[in-house]
This record gives C-alpha cells, structure tokens and sequence, in this order.
C-alpha cells in the first residue's frame, strides 16, 4: 500500500507542474495570451477602484456598463486607426499622417454638407439623406486617395515611410488650417445619427463600427491572399519578390487602406460632436494607434501583428487612461504612463527574438 501511496503522490506533482509550465509556455510564445491577462488584471483594478458602493447589485452593473460604454464610444475612432496601423507595421512601415488624415477628412466632410452658404452639396441642390449617402461615400473615397498617394510616394518616389508620412502630417494639417480659417459649420441634424443613434438605451454605433471593421480585418489578416502577403513582405522583402509577390502594390493598398480607415474615423468624429477643432484634432493619434498595436503584440520591425491583439492593445491604454483619471493623475503625465507601456512592449518583443 505504500509504494502506490508513493506512486500516486508522484503522478499528482507532474500535473501540478504541467499546468504551471504550460502557463509559463503560453505566457512567453503566445502574444495573445499574455496581452489578455494584462488587459484582464487592468479590468479587474478598474472594477475595484469604481468601488461597489451602491444600493444594489444592479445599480452598480448599470454604472459599470455605463462606464465601459462611454470607455468603447471614446476610443472607438482610435480602435479602428489602430487597425490600420497594424497592417502598416507588417509591411515593416509606419505612418505618422494620421492625425493630420483625419482633420483634413472632417474638413472634406463638413464642407460637403454645411447647410449654410460655403456648403458644396447644398449650393448643388443636394440636401437630406442623399447628401449624407454622398458625403461619406465621397470622403471614403478621398481618404483612399490621399492613403494612396501616400502609398505611391513610398513604392515609386522611393521615399522612406517615415519621411513621406511625416510630410504628409505637415502638409494636411497645414492646408486644412489655411483653408478653414474662421470656418463655422452648420451640419444637418441627420447626419449626427451616424454616431449618436441609440440601441436601447445607449448609442453604441461607433463601438458597433469598430467590432465590424475588426471582424472584417481579422478575416483579411488570416484567411486572405492580402494577408499572407502582408506578413512575407514584413517578414523579407526579397523572399517576396522571388516567390512572385508584387511588394509595391502590397504596400500601396496597405497605406490606401490606412487612408479608408482613417476617413471612417473622421465621419464618427465628426457625427459624434457636428465639428472639429482642426488645430488640435487628431493631435496624437499616430501614437495611440502605434502604441495599440505594439501593445497587442505587433513586431515594429514587421513581419508579425495580430489584430486581435491590437483590439486587446487599445483596451488596455483605454483602461489605463480610465484608471489614471480615476486616480486623478494630471493629463499630460498620463502620456508617460503610455509612453512606459509601448517601451516594455518593445523590449519584450526584443526578448522574445533574442531568446
């Protein structure tokens, strides 16, 4: 009887160190598992920092739910940039024009349906539903085009991506502000709904819009000849090349495709408040979104990025601003907070290639 006693014991301590070693094993290799369990203990601080002291357990879920709502509505334009960006740093890119991307696709926007005297549709006789349709029909398009000619700027001026976005962020911003100057818009009351249209209670659209483009840019990461082609040419051009891929046009409907999402962006913006400070807009949004997308596990060096974890990479900064506001931390030192995160995230992505 002793000796099975023994034996048992035995077989009992390999379980418990298999499940501590598969831990340790999912930790290390798997990005996504790691990120989860960060963004999963930031959840659970945030909870326990609201406190629970209501009257009942469902006034204290409806604060929660309210909160968390309110956390989704905000970063939402973000979320779906960052989703873009992700696409950019496969390809071993970068691109430092969003921000100014999205003032000067608000401008287009607002331009095209004031209801006053400088409106484009509206000096046309297009008014209602139809000059909404064609507004953001027509800013798609556009910021498509200027993602595009980034794009081309890139691949045929054989111009660095830093370079060539970091002038396009001068050049956008600059513009729109020069045109715009002393600019009030008068935005039809119909075209808010696009963001402030209530399901229930909530208005949830732009969390709605944010969960479809992820869905759709997860499908094209990993079921899509796009998204394979994406990874080869991050991962070695010149592998690439000789197996037939076209990296120009890779990287050319990447950075159009980073316009698209941006121009997206803008319309929640501006459905969201009916305007659009053009100064400071968009100001920091390149490095939220580069920082969602580190976060989640996206190598800057290309090659590698998930979409997923760009989604779990935005909650986490989304759930650190909350608890640093919650804990009243001044504004402008919430910025090294996010600027810590995106270090350890690289130098663990180091680490993890050296290793």
């Amino acid at each position: 009887m002793i000796p099975n006693k023994q034996h048992n014991l035995e077989n009992a301590s390999p379980g418990k160190k298999t499940f501590i070693g598969w831990f340790k094993h999912k930790w290390s290799n798997d990005p996504l598992f790691s990120i989860l369990i960060a963004l999963i203990i930031m959840v659970i601080l945030q909870t326990l920092t609201l406190g629970f002291d209501y009257n009942s357990f469902g006034e204290w879920f409806q604060s929660w739910t309210n909160n968390w709502i309110n956390i989704l509505r905000n970063n939402a334009g973000i979320g779906i940039v960052a989703l873009g960006m992700t696409f950019v740093i496969m390809t071993g890119g970068i691109d430092l024009s969003v921000g100014s991307t999205l003032v000067i696709t608000g401008a287009f926007a607002m331009y095209l349906l004031d209801t006053g005297a400088q409106g484009i549709l509206g000096a046309v006789g297009i008014t209602g539903v139809p000059a909404i349709i064609l507004t953001v029909i027509l800013v798609l398009a556009f910021g498509y085009m200027l993602g595009a000619l980034i794009g081309v700027s890139i691949t045929k001026g054989m111009v660095p991506p830093f370079i060539a976005t970091l002038g396009a962020m001068m050049i956008f911003r600059s513009v729109t502000q020069h045109f715009a100057q002393g600019y009030n818009t008068k935005v039809p009351v119909e075209f808010l709904q696009i963001s402030s249209f209530k399901i229930g209670n909530f208005m949830i659209m732009p969390i709605i819009y944010w969960a479809i483009i992820a869905f759709i840019m997860y499908y094209v990461s990993k079921r899509t000849t796009f998204g394979r082609q994406i990874i080869a040419v991050g991962s070695n051009e010149r592998a690439a090349k000789l197996s037939g891929v076209n990296i120009n046009k890779v990287k050319l409907r990447v950075y159009a495709l980073m316009g698209l999402l941006v121009s997206v962006a803008a319309i929640i913006q501006v459905s969201r408040i009916g305007s659009m400070d053009f100064s400071n807009a968009g100001r920091g949004m390149e490095m939220d979104a580069i920082a969602a997308a580190v976060v989640g596990g996206t190598n800057m060096l290309g090659g590698r990025g998930f979409i997923l974890g760009t989604v779990y990479g935005m909650l986490i900064i989304a759930v650190m601003n909350n608890l640093l506001n919650l804990f009243g931390v001044p504004p402008f030192l919430r910025e090294a907070f996010k600027g810590v995160i995106v270090i350890v995230a690289v130098l663990l992505q180091r680490k993890e290639k050296t290793a």
